[in-house]
Parts: C-alpha cells; sequence; structure tokens
C-alpha cells in the first residue's frame, strides 16, 4: 500500500511564505515524477509545478519566480516553498506522485489527501 501525506498548509498574510512537504511511504519501488496541483473554490484542478526525477522542475505560468519545487528522493519526498503568496493562491493544495509500488508492472499516479492554503489579511 503507497500513501502520500501532505503538511504545512495554513493561514497566511499576503506577500508572506509557505513550505508545504509530501512524503510518500508504504511499498515503493520506485518514484518517478512528483508534483504540486491546486483546486480552489469553483475550480478544476490545476497543476503548480512538477519536478522529475531527472530534469529541470516545471511551473504553471502564475507561479512562476515565486514557488519551488524540490525533491529528496532519499526521503521519497517534495516540497513546495511559496514566497509572495497571493489571495489569488488560495486552494487545497494537492500531492502527486507517479509510483511503481512493490509488485506493480507499471507507474501509477497516487494522491494525497490535500492540505488547505489560505492567503489573506
Amino acid at each position: 500500500q503507497v500513501q502520500l501525506e501532505e503538511s504545512g498548509g495554513g493561514l497566511v498574510q499576503p506577500g508572506g511564505s509557505l513550505r508545504l512537504s509530501c512524503v510518500a511511504s508504504g511499498s515503493i519501488s520506485s518514484i518517478n515524477d512528483m508534483s504540486w496541483y491546486r483546486q480552489a473554490p469553483g475550480k478544476q484542478r490545476e497543476l503548480v509545478a512538477t519536478a522529475p526525477r531527472g530534469g529541470r522542475a516545471n511551473y504553471a505560468d502564475s507561479v512562476k519566480g515565486r514557488f519551488t519545487i524540490s525533491r529528496d528522493n532519499a526521503k521519497n519526498t517534495v516540497y513546495l516553498q511559496m514566497s509572495s503568496l497571493k489571495p489569488e493562491d488560495t486552494a487545497v493544495y494537492y500531492c502527486n506522485a507517479d509510483i511503481w509500488g512493490r509488485g506493480s508492472y507499471a507507474f501509477r499516479p497516487f494522491w494525497g489527501q490535500g492540505t488547505q492554503v489560505t492567503v489573506s489579511s
């Protein structure tokens, strides 16, 4: 069984910073891409950033220059450092990872339960 668990969400004032973390645990053989998505009320879930196992990270235009995604492969963990936060960044943030579980035959996408980020004064 594979699980993703996010942490680090909360309430922050505009212009502030937050750091989200997501740990993958369980019967894991390999992890490919690790990503962060977000979903604001009444909107579709959107991709925020992706950290490939190898190669450069990529970002949604709306967060470029403000958010940084990174990963620690030894810890099966992905981070999202968010700076210069705006009210429009308010959303539930979800961790996503393509994981090859032990006994599996392919990479499968797994999701965390989500963590709320609220940017408000």
